[in-house]
């Protein structure tokens, strides 16, 4: 019988999302794609960095190994042809990360491949794909350029997850946008006892919970919600979970404090949010991911710093400063030009 992926947590990803392609992606937008493919067929055995998303997809497949079975399951999805992604599965080789399926389209979007391989989530580097993926029902995330890459002692796998419009639906979100913040306090506080609908990322974490369940109280994976919400509006995020028979291991109540150095405490190897200013202020910190709806404000995505890995991690050659936040929870949402969309391969 053919192999079923229906039982795994399937995360699919891009090979800019999982490796540093700077000088190739500059190549691409300055050349042109014959020019790229040239490229990269010229650095063939040269191994690539370690991307944003590196060290997640490194935790999520280390999980496999303590369990003694394939829980996890990685795909790259590309739309280099194979013969010009020689470079990127020989660089996955290199690393020793046990990915062996892969998609490649030879020019064409891979996101309509997303849901045919059973996919929970999906990381991209480029706004454009990541809402077709949306519209396919699959969880996704524009993943920022690191400051820093995540710590490298991935004994544990931190995810952090903000709530609304990302864990939750989007309706308290609009009711902050429509009518402002004392309205938004007033409606959660006369809904607290109604559980939220869920939320893009509602599949991810049941994936994530269904890995805790399988390990009990040594799972290697733990999460967070970190959320500018604050009293009384918190009732109706702990009653929504509860509904939902899922548990958080840890939960911060922020009430418009910035997230950044509660993430970096954390130790999170990414965070997901839907507010451009709360991902970027993150990313200095901590890698971080964007989701995005239809009207999003999108982050600009040139690569801050050049991270230098050391042993046991990587540190930024400078440290951006942290944005104060703005939320739909604590303070007016900003104005800001939308960046140009990349194209991504």
């Amino acid at each position: 019988m053919p192999e079923t992926l229906e039982d795994k947590l399937v995360v699919g990803i891009s090979s800019r999302a999982l490796f540093d392609l700077t000088a190739a992606n500059a190549v691409f937008e300055q050349a042109g794609l014959s020019a790229y493919r040239e490229y990269q067929r010229e650095h063939e055995r040269d191994i690539l960095e370690p991307g944003t998303a590196y060290p997640l997809v490194k935790g999520l497949l280390g999980v496999n190994e303590r369990a003694g079975e394939p829980l996890v399951e990685v795909i790259i999805f590309s739309r280099n042809d194979a013969d010009s992604a020689m470079r990127v599965l020989r660089s996955i080789e290199a690393h020793q990360l046990p990915i062996t399926r892969g998609v490649f389209r030879g020019g064409r979007d891979p996101w309509p491949l997303l849901s045919a391989m059973s996919c929970d989530v999906f990381l991209s580097a480029e706004p454009s794909q990541v809402l077709k993926a949306r519209e396919q029902g699959v969880a996704s995330a524009l993943i920022l350029p690191a400051a820093r890459l995540a710590a490298q002692d991935l004994k544990e796998v931190r995810v952090a997850f903000d709530g609304d419009a990302v864990l939750f639906d989007a309706a308290a979100q609009q009711v902050y946008d429509e009518q402002g913040l004392d309205a938004f306090h007033e409606h959660e506080a006369s809904h607290a006892d109604e559980p939220m609908a869920p939320g893009p990322f509602r599949p991810f974490l049941d994936g994530l919970a269904r890995i805790q369940a399988h390990f009990g109280s040594s799972s290697p994976i733990r999460t967070a919600l970190v959320t500018a919400r604050a009293a009384p509006a918190h009732y109706r995020v702990v009653n929504t979970l509860r509904s939902w028979g899922v548990t958080v291991d840890e939960t911060y109540f922020l009430g418009g404090v910035d997230k950044a150095q509660v993430l970096e405490a954390f130790g999170a190897h990414i965070f997901f949010d839907d507010q451009r200013v709360h991902v970027e202020s993150a990313s200095a910190l901590v890698p971080a991911a964007q989701v995005l709806w239809p009207d999003a404000d999108l982050p600009a995505v040139e690569k801050p710093a050049a991270p230098v890995v050391v042993k046991g991690g990587a540190k930024a050659k400078s440290k951006a400063k942290a944005r104060k936040p703005a939320s739909p929870r604590a303070a007016a949402r900003p104005v800001a030009p939308r960046a140009r969309a990349r194209t991504e391969r």
